[in-house]
């Protein structure tokens, strides 16, 4: 059955589409001279991303270019006399290759263009590139690198995809990336309360104090530290930029799995944009949603400043039946937020871009089921539902002299999270857990780093984070909580980084790095028992931590089409206080290292085929993760050390003009190989929420029905193997092993779009999350099912 399943979505996948809109206009000044340092002014007043392979053609001289002009044009008159010509591999990005010879004068000659007396027929974008491929050279930039690095000279793997990829059809978030990258999970508790986790580094289900294991960034300022996952809706974002694997060299603590990257659309200085957005949606064995967006950008003073204002609402069905209170679709969420962003320009360069982003959510009940109940139904006897507040405002401040560019970027950030749980015991009376999390962190970041030819360079960096978090926690009758033990949290950390490159041969680049970081951790129990109080005072003294984190990487072009790389990397999150009953206790620092290689293989007429492979090697000591207590409570320790193996595989094909194909599959093995004494569990425990097997494969299609009017097609299927829910035998239960095939359609003409899409094709009810509560999860059997097949009509205009 489950063969057949997968053979139907890959049927499907193979019959669909996707493509772009017309190219956008921007207004330029480019400088002449040398090509290379054009195409670089073109791409930081664009915002796009172009490569030059070739250093002879960066050489070449061409002519300035000034006026309200496409990406496409501005290229055009670039390159008209230079010998090059540029290739479109992706929505915002550009090869410039040398141009074919002419042909000899005895073969017929190709017509001549000739000036347009009539409006241009409309471009659309190219077909943009498939998640988890690397595209070629130099065509995309990886920014998170904290250099303009090329992604065919990073030494790693990442992901990059556009900000209008069909998979964000909707207001969609951290449920839409991770269906749309095999490397990134989830858990599943519910919107503005999960714990995203990358390429196997997963360290427990709950919301406990550890640190996050991703670091999650909106352009330059960080989102979160030892909060859940806020959430953001991916609305008017340029790119996201995932490296998985530890990033501790360049961000510090809280990125042993990774870091998530969301890039927004910066204020346009020159011309004013708007657009607005609306979509209905049903769900099947549910209700109905529907969700509304806009965005407006206005020149304040054209090339010196602009003001981009973006907001969104959305409203999610609910399809979980609570049978015991007699009540359907209990799991509505509803979701409002936006953003403003400031950008000024001096005359001489310096670039201020000042924001504040905001977003509330609120999920009416939790959205999970009884595993051994009729299916989309449970029983509980007192509401469940959560609520997460989130703020940030921040200060970026930048300048480019050439290839040396100078970033400090400022940011405060206030979170709450609010959840409540069905804590009632068989046979007693209904009672209510209550957690309150509110997290205040303040960083700040200042690099100065220059770009080189092939990846090389350097950059050198320090940072400040100033985290704060308090855990309050109530129970008892849902309309008489009383306060129990909580825990406070507090951190303060100085570092200083640094990273180089340089060439050892024309075809091989060593980079090297490290950082140095000091930390001061201080803690206190919140709501304790006076009967403790003298225990708690030798647990609450604070305490300074030192980490050294060092890296080292080697990339190497064996051909035009094929290079390696080699990295070394670490990282890891500090200690904390956490709660066992009505106690304090600490728990340690842990840190992982991981030993990666991989290859690239980019080929085909204008590298139509495009392949990466990795296989890793973790190694995490001092686990920190979040278990169940005799209680029923969750609480933080040590759990031991782990390993894990991992093959990362992708590839994208273009076998047609306009038709794009990719899959990707992340496999992991996992361990914990040597358990702490205090944690009950088997010797041969793999690590919580790691599947064995994810894997994507999707299509994208494009094609024009006239010259106004352009049909853009999506499908994809995505599989999650099996995994355990977390550590010791309360925890042990399996999990996941679903599939999840999705279609979209897309008709563009002019300024208007009309979508059409379908998610859960198959209606699976699947597991993905065996947890709803840890204090029934004893009593009774838990899943979390995929959401029923939904569909969603849309409609969003430009202007």
């Amino acid at each position: 059955m489950r063969a057949a399943r997968v053979l139907t979505a890959a049927a499907i996948i193979v019959s669909l589409s996707s493509a772009a809109e017309a190219a956008q206009r921007h207004r330029l000044l480019l400088p002449g001279g040398r090509l290379g340092d054009a195409v670089n002014a073109l791409g930081r007043q664009a915002g796009i991303s172009i490569g030059i392979r070739d250093p002879a053609l960066a050489a070449l001289s061409v002519p300035a270019v000034a006026g309200k002009l496409s990406v496409e044009d501005a290229l055009e008159r670039m390159l008209a006399r230079a010998g090059a010509r540029a290739v479109p591999l992706g929505p915002r990005t550009w090869l410039i290759v040398s141009a074919p010879q002419r042909r000899p004068r005895s073969q017929p000659q190709p017509p001549q263009r000739v000036a347009r007396l009539l409006p241009p027929k409309p471009r659309t974008k190219p077909a943009r590139p498939p998640e988890a491929i690397e595209p070629p050279a130099e065509e995309i930039v990886v920014t998170g690198s904290k250099r303009q690095l090329p992604l065919a000279d990073y030494p790693g793997v990442a992901t990059l995809i556009d900000g209008d990829d069909p998979a964000f059809a909707g207001l969609g978030g951290s449920e839409a990336l991770a269906g749309r990258v095999s490397a990134v999970t989830s858990t599943h508790l519910g919107p503005g309360r999960n714990k995203l986790f990358l390429r196997g580094i997963a360290d427990s289900s709950f919301n406990g104090p550890t640190q996050a294991t991703v670091g999650q960034y909106l352009g330059e300022t960080r989102l979160n530290y030892n909060a859940p996952d806020p959430d953001l809706k991916l609305h008017d974002v340029q790119r996201i930029e995932i490296l998985p694997g530890p990033q501790g060299t360049l961000y510090g603590a809280g990125s042993v799995g990774g870091i998530i990257r969301v890039l927004p659309n910066a204020p346009d200085l020159y011309d004013q944009e708007g657009g607005a957005s609306t979509g209905l949606s049903a769900t099947q064995h549910g209700g109905i949603g529907g969700d509304l967006a806009g965005l407006i950008n206005v020149p304040i003073a054209e090339g010196r400043a602009a003001l981009r204002l973006s907001y969104y609402g959305e409203s999610e069905a609910g399809y979980i039946d609570d049978l015991e209170r007699g009540l359907d679709d209990v799991n509505r969420t509803r979701t409002v937020g936006g953003r403003a962003a400031l950008r000024l320009r001096s005359p001489s360069g310096w670039t201020v871009d000042l924001g504040l982003t905001g977003q509330h959510i609120r999920g009416e009940d939790a959205q999970f089921a009884d595993r051994d109940g009729k299916p989309l139904t449970r029983h509980s006897y007192v509401p469940q539902d959560f609520r997460n507040s989130y703020a940030l405002a921040d200060l970026v401040v930048g300048k480019h002299w050439g290839d040396l560019h100078f970033v400090t970027a400022t940011g405060a950030v206030r979170q709450t999270l609010t959840e409540h749980y069905d804590s009632t015991r068989m046979g007693g009376p209904p009672t209510q857990f209550e957690q309150r999390t509110e997290v205040t962190m303040l960083s700040a970041d200042t690099r100065l780093s220059r770009e080189g030819p092939q990846g090389r360079g350097w950059l050198i960096g320090a940072s400040l984070i100033s985290n704060r978090s308090e855990q309050s926690r109530a129970l008892g009758p849902p309309d008489v909580l009383k306060p129990i033990t909580g825990v406070r949290n507090g951190i303060e950390e100085a570092t200083v980084y640094g990273e180089a490159s340089v060439g050892v041969g024309p075809a091989i680049t060593v980079t090297g790095g490290a950082r140095l970081s000091h930390s001061r951790l201080s803690g206190a129990a919140l709501d304790a028992p006076l009967a403790f109080a003298a225990l708690l005072r030798t647990i609450e003294a604070s305490r300074t931590e030192t980490s050294f984190l060092p890296s080292v990487a080697i990339s190497a072009e064996a051909s035009p089409h094929l290079s390696f790389f080699l990295r070394y990397q670490e990282g890891f999150r500090p200690g904390g206080l956490s709660v066992t009953g009505a106690l304090v206790q600490r728990f340690r620092n842990d840190r992982v290292a991981t030993l990666e290689g991989g290859v690239r293989l980019l080929g085909g007429r204008d590298r139509s085929f495009e392949g990466t492979a990795s296989v890793s090697y973790t190694r995490w000591n001092d686990i920190q993760a979040d278990i169940i207590d005799f209680d029923g409570l969750p609480t933080t320790t040590n759990i031991g050390d782990g390993r894990i193996y991992t093959l990362d595989l992708r590839a994208g094909w273009r076998p047609l003009p306009g038709l794009m194909l990719d899959a990707a599959a992340v496999l992991n093995d996992s361990l914990v190989t040597n358990p702490a004494p205090s944690v009950i569990m088997t010797p041969t425990a793999p690590l919580p929420n790691v599947a064995k097997v994810n894997a994507r494969i999707g299509a994208e299609y494009e094609r024009p029905l006239s010259r106004a009017v352009t049909l853009r097609m999506s499908a994809s299927a995505r599989y999650v193997g099996r995994s355990r829910l977390g550590i010791g035998p309360i925890l042990g239960e399996p999990q996941g092993d679903w599939l999840d095939t999705r279609l979209g359609a897309r008709l563009e003409r002019g300024n208007h779009a009309w979508s059409f899409t379908i998610s859960n094709l198959l209606d699976e009810r699947g597991n993905r999350f065996a947890f709803g509560s840890p204090f029934t999860l004893n009593d009774t059997r838990q899943v979390t099912p995929m959401q029923p097949r939904t569909v969603r009509l849309g409609w969003d205009v430009r202007f």
